[in-house]
């Protein structure tokens, strides 16, 4: 069992219909027919949303994807039609909140992958393949792979954990042309983003993206693209494969849930305790970190 310690009530907001709530995000839908996207300060670990905020985290989160849409936007299209404020919108809804097109979704996480590390790793390390791909032998955690590769995944539920397929299972579900289609706009997308953020002293070890057909049949990339939720961030200044590597992400929350300090059981069904303010404060400063090195831009 996990999911949300206690799933949040959606705000009721004139003109605006509550689709879902997800473990960062509410969707909601507007008079046109458009969604309205907004990024929570929640955060998730281990399958559970944790009972406390990080400040500004959904404005990072909305923000950076911004950014990343327009780099990437002769590579592929995005879904976002407009940043304004819906009428009657809380204010603090400002500059957390994307008015987005309707698309056809493809049902499959498209996850590229530079690095060895997370659910590749552990598969390597049984197998030798990664989602059924064959990889040389000699390669340990944090390991550059020979060659970036598509390693899909299905959508999971809140609560419940993404499961790696082959590739050869998602061209049986959505078709070899959208498989082909899918896998080539992955790659050249992480090929393009990698290049940029190790430029700015990051590696993009792996992330993930969702894509969708809009009314014309074009593919469009949706939700969010390329944060610190979606993806793993290390310093290139301390990479070192053989270990664990420190990240711009969610590493303080890991770190200290999984400490005696908090006194949690992750093996058990009880939900994780609130973070302490210093676990808060140390997550947000990465957060902010990723932000201000991947754009050039500070964080206001």
């Amino acid at each position: 069992m996990s999911g949300f310690v206690e799933k949040p009530e959606p705000l009721q907001v004139p003109g605006l219909v509550h689709l879902h709530t997800g473990k960062v995000r509410d969707l909601y839908q507007n008079e046109a027919g458009d969604l309205v996207m907004v990024a929570s300060d929640r955060i998730s670990v281990y399958d559970w949303v944790v009972p406390s905020d990080i400040p500004d985290k959904g404005r990072v989160l909305t923000q950076l994807s911004l950014w990343w849409f327009d780099v990437l936007a002769d590579l592929v299209p995005n879904h976002v039609l407009s940043t304004d404020l819906p009428d009657g919108a809380p204010a603090d809804w400002e500059g957390r909140t994307l008015i987005c097109k309707r698309l056809r979704m493809i049902d499959v996480e498209a996850v590229a992958r530079g690095y060895l590390t997370g659910s590749g790793l552990l598969e390597y390390n049984e197998h030798r393949t990664v989602c059924g791909l064959a990889l040389p032998e000699g390669l340990v955690n944090g390991s550059e792979l020979p060659a970036p590769i598509f390693t899909p995944a299905t959508k999971a539920a809140v609560g419940e954990h993404d499961e790696n397929v082959s590739y050869e299972e998602v061209a049986r579900q959505v078709g070899a042309e959208t498989a082909a289609l899918l896998r080539r706009t992955t790659l050249d997308v992480y090929g393009r983003a990698r290049d940029i953020a190790r430029d700015r002293g990051i590696i993009l070890a792996d992330t993930k993206f969702e894509f969708g057909f809009d009314t014309d049949g074009g593919l469009v990339i949706a939700d969010e693209v390329l944060t610190p939720d979606s993806s793993r961030f290390w310093p290139t200044a301390t990479w070192e494969p053989g270990r664990d590597q420190p990240s711009y992400d969610k590493q303080y929350v890991r770190d200290w849930l999984t400490s005696p300090a908090s006194g949690w059981d992750r093996k058990s069904e009880q939900p994780p305790p609130p973070l302490p303010p210093e676990v808060i404060e140390s997550t947000r400063a990465k957060y902010l970190e990723a932000y201000e090195l991947l754009t050039g831009l500070s964080w206001s």
